[in-house]
């Protein structure tokens, strides 16, 4: 059995808490509408990979719904970001320090979303320095599930796939990556908790 050297971790719903249903509610609500139209889903997309800018992504929504002004719409673009548990930096500092794993993160994230977190996560740069690489989405244009995503990290940093052990509340995410032989832990965030990684997974480790 290969044994794990580096732990890859998706920051939403993993570290920081997310409102995904809130945050869709609220949306459907302020754009009127019953579901999003596809138009809308493929413009957060791109605004995810780094395919627009942030003046481009909140342009087009001003356009398209100019009842709400740029506030609104970036207000409800924040919407689903929520708390982020001390413990669980706590848990990751700990990780750095017994340097014993190489850490990265791998988020789907946006320009937007991160000046909030930025902006209202006060150990934002403590959290940031645990890790050893920081892989965000709209920096380097490559978006989960997406197997090129993953192709990158592990060329990027010469890692082995069966040696790496990524987390992700996201199944589409996980599922790509273990078909690349890769270790995965598709974290249930209702009833899961990252600081439990090793006993929940203790038979990898």
């Amino acid at each position: 059995m290969s044994t794990i050297k580096t732990l890859i971790f998706d920051f939403g719903d993993v570290f920081i808490n997310l409102d995904k249903q809130g945050a869709m509610t609220n949306a459907l609500q302020l754009f009127e509408v019953d579901e999003l139209p596809e138009e809308l889903v493929s413009i957060n997309t791109l605004y995810e990979q780094g395919l627009i800018s942030t003046k481009e992504f909140i342009d087009f929504y001003t356009e398209n719904f100019p009842k709400l002004s740029e506030k609104e719409i970036i207000d409800a673009w924040n919407f689903i970001l929520k708390d982020f548990p001390e413990n669980r930096l706590e848990f990751l500092k700990k990780l750095a320090k017994d340097k014993k794993y190489k850490l990265i993160l791998l988020s789907n994230t946006n320009d937007l979303h991160m000046t909030w977190i930025a902006n209202n996560v006060s150990f934002f740069e403590e959290f940031k320095a645990c890790f050893d690489v920081f892989y965000l989405s709209h920096e380097i244009y490559l978006r989960k599930p997406n197997a090129d995503i993953y192709e990158f990290v592990l060329k990027e940093n010469k890692l082995k796939a069966e040696e790496c052990f990524f987390i992700d509340d996201t199944k589409d995410n996980t599922d790509t990556a273990s078909k690349l032989g890769i270790k995965v832990w598709n974290i249930d965030e209702t009833s899961q908790d990252i600081v439990d990684l090793f006993t929940i997974n203790k038979t990898l480790f």
